[in-house]
């Protein structure tokens, strides 16, 4: 038995059969991960990309209407958010009207938000880019953000992400397409 196992080495280390088994070895760790990462890539550009359709989809409801009850600003809130669809947990969404004085101010006219969000507070100040700040003009101004948190944890370089998540947000600025909506009885204008 003692003699068998030096042949036995000998013979394993003179064959070379079983090199691309151990390229395969060597390689397949990488190869796996650069996979799983690339899946991961891939799905967070699609949830960021539905992040800023959400945004977009929100700003342009909230702005073809002239007034908004109760029941359009759950419906205009449901139908924006579908479109996170699969991404549906923790995603929260605002929508802001604001009013920009003759002065070039800009201040929250109103404002409302998915449930377990703070809504921006009537008369706060806003800030405008520049193109976008008229004089005595209203904007909706809707954001909307996501906390993606990666399906596969053991991917390589995305333990942190996939610990903590990472947050996605959009906002999206619109005109009134009629005149400023009215909500809540506060008027935009």
């Amino acid at each position: 038995m003692k003699f068998l196992i030096p042949k036995f080495l000998h013979r394993f280390a003179r064959n070379r059969s079983g090199a691309s088994a151990i390229e395969f070895a060597l390689l397949a760790p990488l190869m796996i991960g650069l996979y799983i990462g690339t899946v991961e890539i891939s799905e967070g550009v699609a949830a960021y990309r539905k992040v800023t359709l959400t945004a977009g989809a929100l700003a342009n409801l909230t702005s073809q209407v002239t007034g908004i009850s109760a029941t359009d600003k759950d419906n205009i809130l449901q139908a924006s958010i579908a479109i996170m669809e699969p991404y549906q947990g923790g995603v929260a969404a605002k929508v802001s009207c604001v009013k920009i004085d003759a002065a070039g101010v800009a201040r929250i006219a109103w404002g409302f938000a998915t449930t377990g969000v703070t809504a921006r507070a009537t008369g706060e100040a806003a800030v405008v880019p520049p193109d976008l700040a008229i004089p005595g003009s209203s904007l909706i101004w809707s954001e909307v953000s996501y906390l993606y948190i990666p399906v596969t944890g053991f991917s390589p370089g995305f333990s942190y992400i996939a610990a903590t998540g990472k947050q996605l947000s959009d906002q999206m600025y619109m005109s009134p397409r009629i005149t400023p909506p009215v909500y809540d009885s506060k008027s935009c204008s």
